[in-house]
């Protein structure tokens, strides 16, 4: 079983994205370096919030998709897969998992891509535990993997007080920015802020 690493800034914007909107599905894509995914050992060094209002295939996220892909190729990126949060709060499986088609055409185009299903029951205030189940496509099937979270405990210890503290409010997915064209979809504000968090610990 392969082993993907989920980057401190890749698990926290997940996290928030879900936090920030509980009552909704919501989804996002995943990123890695360029090639990462040429093997099935990789890591998910960032999350890009997409979308907590309409989660399928539809021209908005392949707008979305398009700006993704030109501004992490900017920095040397490609997306590597895809992830989501169900409304329910008991739906945590793949077969629930909300806008399941963008992750299988992902799949079509990156071997060993990522599909991260967010666990609703762990996201809390005081997290123990990774709150993130996660399969990779092998020859075109979702097969379960081992998602190992960097900095392990300091970064669920920083989720934790970011989340306590409200931060998840200032997350902006590309809802956000379509509804405002000023707002950072990037989430740069959210990056300065855990990158001094995790420095304390």
């Amino acid at each position: 079983m392969s082993e993907v690493v989920i980057s401190a800034r890749a698990y926290t914007k997940m996290v928030f994205h879900a936090a920030k909107y509980p009552h909704c599905a919501v989804n996002g894509v995943l990123l890695s370096t360029r090639d990462a995914t040429k093997s099935r050992n990789y890591e998910i060094v960032d999350a890009i919030p997409l979308f907590h209002i309409c989660l399928h295939l539809s021209p908005m996220a392949e707008v979305a998709l398009v700006q993704v892909e030109a501004a992490a190729a900017e920095e040397d990126l490609q997306i590597c897969g895809y992830y989501s949060a169900a409304e329910n709060y008991n739906d945590n499986s793949l077969e629930r998992a909300p806008g399941a088609k963008l992750a299988d055409k992902i799949a079509e185009n990156i071997p060993n891509s990522c599909f991260a299903v967010i666990d609703n029951r762990a996201v809390c205030l005081n997290m123990e535990r990774p709150a993130v189940r996660l399969w990779q496509s092998v020859e075109q099937r979702w097969t379960k993997a081992t998602p190992r979270l960097a900095k392990g405990d300091v970064t669920l210890s920083a989720v934790s007080t970011l989340l306590q503290r409200g931060a998840m409010k200032d997350l902006v997915d590309f809802d956000n920015y379509l509804d405002n064209t000023e707002n950072d979809w990037q989430n740069a504000h959210l990056n300065r802020d855990l990158n001094q968090i995790l420095a304390m610990y």
